[in-house]
């Protein structure tokens, strides 16, 4: 009879332990054309350096805020309740727009240099984020001289050599 099988033979009579048994072979599953689209926006080096620079002046605004509200004033003992107040969300304002100016410089730079860098290079590597670290600093503190854009450099081609490790995007 057929249906007291013991196990050891499967649907098709052959014996499963004489036969190794083959991996199942997944579907490659095809792009849509809206996410080939997409892909091919997020290319543009433009585009890229642009959201990067949003994004990062959004993260430098609520950084000032945070930060500019830990500020006391000097004259602290002086000032009513009310003038704190005001005083503190000056000081919120500025130290936001400032903070979100420069991280919305940096994260254009940087990400726009790396594209650069990786679409002439065709390759991605840690060169890609020494070079962009290099040029975002350079250009981050060439205003205080070319002692302080040396140092720029080097230290946030630094920086971002040790980022990219912690995140191991190169791995």
């Amino acid at each position: 009879m057929a249906s007291t099988n013991s196990g050891t033979e499967s649907n098709n009579g052959h014996s499963s332990s004489s036969e190794p048994e083959t991996p199942q072979i997944r579907p490659v599953r095809m792009p849509t054309m809206e996410e080939i689209r997409a892909q091919e926006v997020w290319d543009n080096c433009a585009v890229r350096g642009v959201v990067s620079g949003v994004m990062g002046g959004g993260f430098g605004f609520f950084m000032g805020m945070l930060l500019g509200s830990l500020e006391n004033p000097i004259m602290q003992d002086e000032l009513t309740t009310k003038q704190k107040f005001i005083y503190q969300a000056k000081q919120m304002g500025q130290r936001s727009w400032s903070s979100a100016k420069t991280f919305a410089v940096m994260g254009l730079i940087f990400s726009a240099v790396e594209c650069v860098v990786e679409k002439s290079r065709a390759k991605h590597d840690m060169t890609n984020t020494v070079v962009a670290g290099c040029a975002t600093g350079g250009a981050m503190s060439a205003r205080a001289g070319p002692k302080a854009a040396c140092a720029g450099c080097a230290g946030f081609a630094a920086f971002s050599v040790f980022i990219e490790k912690i995140f191991d995007r190169h791995g």
